[in-house]
């Protein structure tokens, strides 16, 4: 009874408030971590993509850090993100997607932070089932997991700046896919490094489309996950709920019946929109990335 009446209250926060899930537990003592809610997700059916602890880079490159804990994780929901892929080829932008983790140094709370099914609606483009599923399958676990956490929803978020899935198109052939998509991801990849990313995961997604009981639509499907440290960083003294879009995953993929190949990314404006980054500094390094990120995309069709 009390889940139904929690996944009630969210719904109706829903449709008034922003764009991500906020959830606070009580935490002084530091004993609920980043590794409770993985394994939480993991029998819950998700796969965990990664689980990146940032204040060691943190200290590393910046030299300090505000937080005791601050944690990337993601991952995905293996039944409910093959059946969306399939019907949706353009959901890799959420496989896998993400979880903010974090407590301030001086904050007796650690919180999370996840996106909404509206706002993986709003950045996709589309409506499907599978979105307010996943949403389900995600609170539910977190409540069971930390059943002290309050729930809340993020406030409404801020006009968008610009568009909020970046997407490019590199013409292929029944002849040509498999060597344009070995230049196409050879590429990506080295042009990465260079212009500040790290690649935190890589996903051969359609290993896993190929799995269930239906044949996989594409001839291969690929997601990376990639972020850029100074921006998480520096995004983070504001803004921390903003880890819920950090990694950026990067789809690639090419279904059997189209001769293209698809890449596409959720832009840095749904960092400035649903998460309400407007302090300068954050925004010029999101700006940055994004001008970044899409000249490594723009360098494989020429």
């Amino acid at each position: 009874m009390k889940n139904i009446v929690l996944l009630l209250v969210i719904g109706v926060l829903s449709l008034f408030g922003g764009d991500l899930h906020l959830i606070s537990v009580p935490n002084a003592d530091g004993k609920v971590n980043a590794g409770v809610i993985e394994k939480a997700l993991e029998a819950n059916g998700f796969v965990i993509s990664a689980n990146s602890e940032m204040n060691g880079p943190f200290m590393k490159q910046f030299g300090q850090s505000d937080f005791a804990q601050f944690n990337l994780l993601t991952g995905f929901h293996k039944k409910l993100a093959a059946s969306l892929v399939k019907s949706h080829p353009d959901a890799g932008i959420f496989v896998p997607m993400g979880f903010g983790i974090y407590q301030r140094k001086d904050d007796k709370a650690l919180h999370v932070s996840v996106l909404t099914a509206k706002s993986m609606k709003k950045i996709a483009g589309f409506d499907a089932p599978e979105f307010a599923l996943i949403e389900k399958e995600v609170l539910n676990t977190l409540k069971k997991a930390l059943p002290s956490a309050k729930f809340s929803v993020s406030e409404a978020s801020l006009p968008s700046e610009g568009k909020l899935l970046t997407k490019y198109v590199r013409t292929t052939s029944a002849e040509s896919w498999s060597g344009d998509k070995e230049n196409t991801e050879m590429m990506i990849e080295e042009g990465l490094k260079p212009a500040g990313f790290v690649l935190s995961n890589f996903t051969d997604y359609n290993f896993i489309l190929n799995e269930s009981n239906t044949p996989s639509p594409f001839n291969f499907y690929d997601t990376y996950s990639i972020c850029k440290l100074k921006v998480i960083y520096t995004v983070a003294k504001t803004r921390p709920e903003a880890a819920a879009f950090a990694p950026c995953s990067l789809m690639v993929y090419k279904k059997k019946d189209a001769n293209e190949i698809v890449m596409g990314f959720p832009g840095v404006y749904n960092w400035m929109s649903s998460a309400r980054v407007n302090d300068a500094e954050a925004k010029a390094v999101l700006l940055q990335a994004q001008k970044d990120f899409e000249a490594v995309l723009q360098s494989t069709l020429e």
